[in-house]
């Protein structure tokens, strides 16, 4: 299988995404994409879908589930009929697909694949994430991360992959969880495994990937404002902004941060996963012109 495909809208992950698949020797269109330091020629939207086999979108789709997620276009794009309609019988690779699939009724025209539901896109973006956080903290903490005092909320895949970074920077790791079975296997890592009606302590730092309320007044008045907290988990987060303000504590906003900090390698990642899915559906390996 030969295919072209066509990368609409997105952020730098789709840029150096569309640069990677060019590089593997695909034909790729582009639109509403654009990038300002090293610009990628811009297809019109409908002869883009008319000539792309397989479209790709941003990652997530929409964040307000009326308009395309993408930043780097100056227009914005509705989700409207008349986009979904541009996509009938198209095989449609994006991330979060859920919000932009309800959109329109007309998408159950087109062949539509979530490739942040793939375990090796979420599973690499944990820890491009961990990553990002732990650069956030020496970048932004006055202190080192060696010798300091951690506290980690949640024990997902980011919350793992930031307990083994930070312990190998030579940090003690407490890891709050709310499963028996999560707390033995923080214990079994070597980390302090406080239940989160157990948190009393004070921390340097404190990284929170719970989209659920774990850090209460009671968690933060025993924190110092010359502390850190990052926080990684998406809206509402687990942070009690109020009493944070009112106690002076720094809680850092550390939200998508792949696609900030990492987009070469986001982009590789939601590639691999794009070639997965048409492998999968193929029944084969993809065939690379």
């Amino acid at each position: 299988m030969r295919g072209n495909f066509g990368v609409v809208g997105g952020d730098q992950r789709q840029l150096y995404l569309a640069r990677s698949l060019m590089a593997d020797g695909f034909g790729v269109q582009v639109s509403c994409l654009e990038d300002p330091a090293a610009p990628l020629p811009q297809t019109d939207l409908t002869q883009l879908a008319a000539e792309s086999q397989y479209i790709v979108l941003p990652l997530p789709a929409t964040r307000d589930g009326r308009t395309l997620n993408a930043p780097l276009s100056p227009r914005e794009i509705p989700l409207d009929d008349g986009f979904a309609r541009l996509f009938s019988g198209k095989t449609v690779l994006g991330g979060m697909l859920g919000p932009l699939t309800s959109s329109s009724t007309l998408w159950r025209a087109a062949d539509c694949h979530d490739y942040y539901a793939r375990e090796e896109l979420v599973a690499g973006n944990a820890c491009l994430t961990a990553e990002g956080a732990v650069g956030l903290a020496i970048q932004e903490y006055k202190g080192a991360l060696g010798g300091s005092r951690c506290l980690v909320t949640g024990y997902g895949r980011i919350g793992r992959a930031l307990c083994g970074m930070l312990r190998g920077m030579g940090a003690q790791v407490d890891c709050a969880a709310r499963k028996a079975k999560d707390l033995t296997l923080i214990r079994a890592s070597g980390c302090g495994a406080p239940a989160y009606r157990e948190l009393r302590d004070r921390y340097d730092l404190i990284f929170n990937t719970v989209p659920a309320l774990v850090l209460d007044e009671r968690v933060l008045d025993a924190q110092s404002p010359e502390g850190l907290i990052l926080e990684l988990a998406s809206p509402p987060g687990g942070v009690d902004l109020e009493a944070a303000g009112r106690l002076g504590l720094r809680v850092l906003p550390a939200p998508s941060l792949p696609g900030r900090l990492s987009p070469k390698a986001s982009g590789e990642l939601i590639k691999e996963a794009a070639y997965h899915i048409l492998e999968e559906k193929q029944g084969g390996p993809l065939a690379r012109p």
